[in-house]
Order: structure tokens, then sequence, then C-alpha cells
């Protein structure tokens, strides 16, 4: 493994740190901060816009400055924000320093992918989205240790920004190794998917209304709507279904949901292997019938136990989903279109990342948060449905409609 890789191992582990730490920290935090539980959404949309917005700028800024200092300033402005959170007065400060929280990590998501990609072997790609998992199960289980070793969730967020903090440092100390970018002649695809990269951005860019109009697309961009809807709400409500639908405390609950993510951290690992005998429409199958129990047993009257080990099923049924639908992306639209193409999923899944969890906060707030499982199903049989509608369409002829 090359120094690199090494560290975008490690700069992914960074970005999965904070990502569940809000949801597993609320229910101690909007009693403090005098605000309902519907909130956290406001919070969660907060940093959804900015992550869009920098994933926008994301391709500009990385050819004016390069893949390494784009991810070591994310990272740092990042960090900022975390530090932040652990001193923030209020709810409006803490909606504030949402702004830089998800300008920071939009920028470094699509640039490290985008390196990934291009630089490494594609087998990495699953292996790193392994060790964001990672990062979002440690982020909430250090917030947990915190609030049960009678600290509060100032200190969690406090902890992990100093974490993000060495990381920004390490970043700017290795930017040489990104400028120099040496290529091993012979011993991998790199240079051919390089090639491929130029290529496919060297021609006219279409538009959003022409990219709809490929066949298949409108289905892909939902199917990746929902996936990340429901990833998202599962990952943010779960604490506070167990807290305030099933009377956990809130140590232990926000410990459990930690579990969800470890759930799709081991999914992805054993997805690798599992995709060497499945292609990727039984991948995604495969995890939508899997995240089909989880939710049923986090709905089932039968206990804490199944309620919590339903939640880390269904981390298991999302973990091949988003691996699997971009995977075959090259092989449903071609190679020329699908540089634009993700780049249009990513789109669509921060915008069901923005939009659904706060919805769902309202319906906490206005009506019960016990709706939580059965949301969850409604999001999956949305995406069920838009992903074989996908399988359907995909592959009938690229026609793209330019009226």
């Amino acid at each position: 493994m090359t120094f690199l890789l090494a560290i975008t191992y490690l700069a992914f582990i960074s970005l999965g740190l904070p990502d569940a730490m809000l949801g597993s920290a609320w229910p101690s935090m909007h009693g403090q901060l005098h605000v309902p539980v519907s909130y956290a959404g406001m919070v969660s949309m907060i940093i959804s816009i900015g992550t869009v917005v920098s994933s926008l700028l994301s391709d500009r800024l990385t050819r004016k400055w390069g893949t390494g200092l784009v991810t070591a300033v994310s990272v740092g402005l990042t960090a900022a924000a975390l530090l932040g959170f652990s001193v923030a007065p209020s709810f409006w400060a803490l909606c504030l320093l949402a702004i830089p929280y998800g300008l920071g990590a939009g920028a470094v998501d699509a640039a490290l992918n985008n390196y990934a990609a291009i630089h490494f072997k594609a087998s990495h790609m699953s292996w790193l989205h392994c060790c964001w998992g990672l990062g979002a199960s440690l982020g909430p289980y250090i917030m947990g240790a915190c609030l049960t070793g009678g600290l509060t969730w100032n200190s969690g967020y406090r902890i992990v920004g100093l974490l993000q903090i060495a990381l920004t440092a390490f970043l700017f100390a290795s930017l040489s190794a990104w400028k120099e970018k040496k290529r091993e002649a012979g011993k991998d695809t790199e240079g051919k998917l390089e090639a491929e990269a130029a290529e496919t951005t060297a021609g006219p860019a279409l538009s959003i209304k022409q990219l709809l109009g490929i066949s298949g697309v409108k289905a892909e961009m939902t199917a990746f709507f929902f996936y990340c809807a429901l990833e998202q709400t599962a990952g943010l409500w779960g604490a506070s279904y167990m807290v305030m639908a099933r009377g956990m405390s809130e140590e232990t609950a926000a410990k459990w949901a930690a579990l969800f993510y470890l759930g799709i951290t081991a999914g992805r690992f054993a997805s690798g292997f599992l995709a060497i005998k499945l292609n990727d429409k039984a991948m995604v199958r495969l995890g939508q019938t899997v995240g089909f129990t989880g939710i049923l047993l986090v709905a089932a009257p039968f206990g804490t136990l199944s309620m919590c080990l339903g939640l880390i099923i269904v981390g298991l049924g999302c973990a091949p989903v988003y691996p699997s639908l971009m995977h075959q992306t090259p092989k449903n639209f071609g190679e020329d279109l699908s540089q634009a193409i993700v780049g249009l999923q990513m789109a669509f899944a921060y915008l069901g990342i923005t939009l659904m969890p706060p919805l769902f906060g309202l319906i906490a707030q206005n009506v019960s948060i016990r709706w939580y499982p059965f949301y969850l199903l409604i999001l999956l049989a949305a995406m069920a449905v838009s992903s074989e509608e996908l399988n359907r369409r995909a592959g009938r002829g690229r026609k793209t409609q330019f009226s």
C-alpha cells in the first residue's frame, strides 16, 4: 500500500467520525439548548446544504489547488466547526457552525472519491467506504463514552475536533507527496483510468435536463435519493426513538445507535467478498431484503434486544446498496457519461439527506416518534421500486433528450 493510499484511508476514517455524532448526542443536546427534538433536522439540513454546495465546487477547487490542499483545508474547516460545536452557547450558534462543517465535509468527500477513482484500483473503493463506516461507528461511541463517563456532549465534539486537527496537520505535512503522484508502470490500470477520466471531461458537458432524459437516469437518481434518505434517517433518529418511544436511557441509546454504523461497516467489508459471486443487481436486492428484515425487528414488540439488533441489521442491509448502485453506473450508461451521472447521483443523494430526516423530525414532533420504523419502511419501498425500474430501463439505449 502506497503512502498516499494510506493517507486516503485515514482521511476516509476522519470523514466518518463526526457524521453520526449529532444523532447520538441529540437526546442530551436538545434539552440543554432549550429547543424541540425536531430541531436536529434543521442542523442536519444546514450541514447537507453546505455539503451540496462544496461538492458542486470541488471540481473547480481541485483543478486549481490539487486534491491534497483541498483535502487538508477541508478537514481543517470541519475540525474548526467541530471545536466550535463543543463551545456553542446556543442552538443558533450551532446552526452557524454547521455551515463550515458542511462546506468542509462536501469538498473533501468529492475530492477524495474522485482521486481514488482515478489513481487507485477500483477494489479499493469498497474498503475506503468501509473505513468511512469505521469512523462513523467510532464517533458515536466516543460520544456515548463521554456521556456515560460523567462528561457532556461538548466533550465528545471536542475530542473528535482535536483528532481532526491532528489529521489536518498531517495532511499539510504530506502535501509534497500529493504533488508527486508517481505512477508504477505496468502494475495496474491506473493509467487507463486517468486517460478515461481525461476523455470524459474533455467533451461538452450535458445539462441536467439532458442527463435526466437518458433512459434509466431518473430511476437511478430516485434510488439514490431514497437510499441516502433511509441511511441518514435511520442513523440520525435511532437513538431518539430508543429513548422517547422505547424508554431506553440516553447513554445506552447512544452506544446502541453507534452499532447501526458498525453494521454498515461490517456489511461493506463482507460485501466485497460477496460481490465476487453476485452481480451489482443481486447485491442491491440482497441489501434491501436484509434491511427489510431489520426494520421489522425494530418495529416488533419483542423487547429492547430485538429493537437494537434490528437497527444493526438495517445497517447491514444498507451496506451493499450505495457502492453497488454506484459501481453499475458505467455499465448502465457507458463510461463516456458515467462521470456526469455520478455527479448528479451525489446531488440527489445529498438532497435525500437534506430533506427527508427533517421531514421525519416534523412527524416526530407533531405526531409521534413511534412512526420511525414505518417511515424507514416507506423509504426502503421507494428505493426498491426505483432500483427495479432502473434495472428495467437501463441498457435500452442511451438516448439523450436535448429538447
